[in-house]
């Protein structure tokens, strides 16, 4: 596959992933580096997060993870939180995981990605969030 091909596979990856949060994040580094642009796109979204081996769900759960972890992360966690909708997580399920950040991370990792989700989840009036039912 060529280069091309791997950068558009990855910008449909990130269209369906992201809710445009992605896109704003390569426009901001169009700039500064388009290289780092570009390889975003084609080797994370058009060769990895493209890969059949787990669910789109479970990738983006993961990212959030690592993302809190990582802690400064903001931007980055805001494309992963959209993601992390766009792949059928709920907002409560979204808190849950980053509660549980708490344990790893700490409590001011897991406050700042937390800040982040509630940031998106204004933007896309998911206000307040309601815990998920019992099953």
């Amino acid at each position: 596959m060529s280069g091309d091909e791997q950068y558009e596979r990855g910008l449909e990856a990130l269209r369906e992933a992201d809710s445009g949060a992605g896109q704003k994040l390569l426009e901001a580094l169009a700039d500064v580096s388009p290289e780092l642009s570009y390889r975003s796109v084609a080797w994370s979204y058009g060769d990895l997060y493209v890969r059949p081996e787990l669910a789109r769900r479970d990738r983006e759960l993961m990212c959030l993870g690592v993302l809190t972890a990582l802690g400064d992360t903001g931007s980055q966690l805001e494309v992963h939180v959209n993601g992390a909708l766009n792949a059928g997580l709920t907002p409560s399920e979204i808190v849950e995981a980053l509660l549980q950040a708490v344990v790893y991370c700490g409590v001011p990792r897991a406050v700042n990605a937390t800040l982040v989700a509630k940031k998106v989840f204004a933007e896309r009036n998911l206000l307040p969030v309601r815990p998920t039912p019992a099953r």
